[in-house]
């Protein structure tokens, strides 16, 4: 089995479609229009800085899943200024300590897909993941089907980092 029925990203799925194209305008980014929203709750938004956000991942592969996005929309670090480039690493650093405490994780991955062929499923707007790891977070479906199982409330994640998030001084 490849697939896993997932009926519920349907809406999100062809909300990206354009989206996962590296020259894709600011008018028709997913993360833009997230950031106009300022629904913050309803889209995961865990905190807003002067030129960054910090979000869930909408699809992650672990509980407490983050992205650090730049406010605007750019699709490389080398097109974000040095300020920018510098607060994205403090937030980095700063998340990187919250989800080790609030998760009890035993590991963390953090980085970046720059392109496509990187990975990058959005590659038109730069995201930096910080994914929390666990002894034995895998299991047989992702070896023997190719499926992941998440058995996890996004909300319930939110309210757990949503009051270390705010107390981020940078």
């Amino acid at each position: 089995m490849k697939h896993l029925f997932a009926p519920w990203r349907e809406e999100y799925s062809k909300s990206i479609e354009r989206t996962k194209l590296a020259g894709t305008p600011e008018e028709e980014c997913v993360f833009c229009a997230i950031f106009k929203e300022h629904n913050d709750a309803q889209n995961f938004i865990l905190r807003r800085f002067p030129s960054m956000v910090i979000m869930l991942n909408r699809y992650p592969y672990n509980a407490g899943h983050i992205m650090i996005l730049p406010t605007h929309h750019v699709a490389s670090l080398s097109s974000l200024g040095k300020e920018s480039r510098l607060e994205l690493m403090e937030l980095t650093n700063a998340s990187i300590e919250i989800i080790k405490t609030e998760l009890a994780c035993d590991g963390v991955n953090v980085g970046l897909n720059l392109g496509k062929a990187a990975g990058a499923g959005i590659p038109s707007h730069l995201h930096m993941h910080i994914l929390p790891r666990y002894f034995g977070d895998t299991n047989f479906l992702p070896t023997l089907a190719d499926t992941k199982q998440i058995s996890f409330d996004l909300n319930k994640i939110y309210a757990r980092l949503k009051p270390a998030f705010d107390t981020i001084n940078i």
